[in-house]
């Protein structure tokens, strides 16, 4: 037990993004510093007045410190900028440790089988064709045709794969692991648009599902991710289709009706037509030059916008199915659901 608490208030403070010493001065001398790494270190338990002065400080429930750790996020390929600090990513790391933990909880209680299968687990992949075929491969595989895909998240979802959206800062791109060594992870910024969000959670599915040949770089890897995440929401026969070949001169207008129909950004519809050789290399710098000479066009504002659906509702469909099957309880539900009971209840109607 006193392993757990510890283990659980260092969590918490990571979650916090605190470090011992401004969670001391947060709980006002109440807690020494000297006695929050006892703590952390299993060498003293707190009492109870001081668990619940830690659940406030660092806004969790009491009951979260004596919950055992049943996940751990392995393989994980984080996207960041360096301006993202070391305790920021923690903080990340661990709010998405927390959510996956109470996923795989809920999942428990209505006895779900974890039964991911990678369609592309054979397939190594060496250079830019071998995404196209992949992608072909995959869409083939989970029977997606060659249309525009409506919900991304929903999709990745139903395929088994956990997605967690996070209010993060704008440093923060997305990261995709596995929870359990058999879990697939995805993890995307909320206050992203959905076109970055869809674009994030594809390049992370590349991460999970693709085999890269040991002898790219990581800067390559990258690269040809951002192709997988292009050619899912674009195939190469959709995008000629749309977009054409061998395009010398392209109008605004025209990115902008696809940008709407098939929820990409422009800047990763031009990328993609570099891909398959529709514009040539200084054709595409050039555009790169109009984009970066704005602020406004880097964040293409006022250049269209995806109007569909890119979040799923999987997690709190299970937890009101739990709920109304009297499978949980409405106080553990809202523990699940990491809310206050109150607010649980006002959002769940029974029937």
């Amino acid at each position: 037990m006193k392993a757990t608490v510890a283990k659980r208030i260092k969590a918490a403070r990571t979650l916090a993004g605190l470090s011992m010493r401004e969670l001391s001065d947060k709980l006002e001398g109440l807690v020494s510093y000297n006695a929050i790494s006892k703590y952390e270190k299993a060498q003293m338990m707190p009492d109870s007045k001081v668990l619940l002065q830690l659940s406030k400080a660092l806004n969790v429930k009491t009951d979260y410190f004596f919950r055992p750790f049943t996940v751990s996020i392995e393989n994980i390929a984080f996207r960041k900028k360096r301006k993202l600090s070391v305790k920021e990513v923690n903080a990340i790391k661990e709010n998405v440790t927390d959510a996956i933990s109470r996923y795989i909880e809920l999942e428990g209680f209505l006895n779900l089988p974890i039964n991911f299968v990678n369609p592309l687990a054979k397939i190594v992949i060496k250079n830019g064709a071998d995404i196209e075929s992949a992608v072909t491969t995959l869409l083939e595989s989970w029977k997606l045709g060659i249309n525009a895909l409506p919900n991304v998240i929903e999709l990745l979802e139903d395929k088994e794969i956990k997605v967690i959206e996070i209010d993060a800062k704008a440093e923060f791109d997305g990261f995709s692991g596995w929870a359990n060594n058999k879990i697939p992870v995805i993890v995307v910024n909320t206050n992203f648009s959905i076109e970055r969000k869809r674009f994030t959670a594809l390049h992370e599915l590349g991460h999970l599902v693709l085999s890269f040949d040991p002898e790219l770089d990581e800067k390559t890897i990258e690269k040809l991710c951002h192709r997988f995440a292009g050619a899912m929401l674009m195939p190469q026969e959709t995008f000629l289709n749309e977009f054409g070949s061998n395009r010398k001169r392209i109008s605004v207008g025209e990115l902008i009706a696809i940008k709407e129909s098939y929820g990409i950004s422009i800047q990763a519809i031009m990328a993609r037509a570099k891909d398959l050789g529709c514009i040539s290399e200084d054709r595409y710098i050039s555009f790169r030059k109009w984009v970066n000479a704005s602020d406004d066009r880097k964040k293409e504002i006022g250049l269209g916008g995806y109007q569909g659906k890119e979040h799923s509702t999987r997690f709190m469909q299970l937890l009101f199915r739990a709920t109304s099957e009297e499978l949980v309880s409405m106080s553990k539900a809202a523990n699940l659901a990491n809310v206050k009971l109150a607010q649980f209840r006002d959002d769940f109607v029974a029937i």
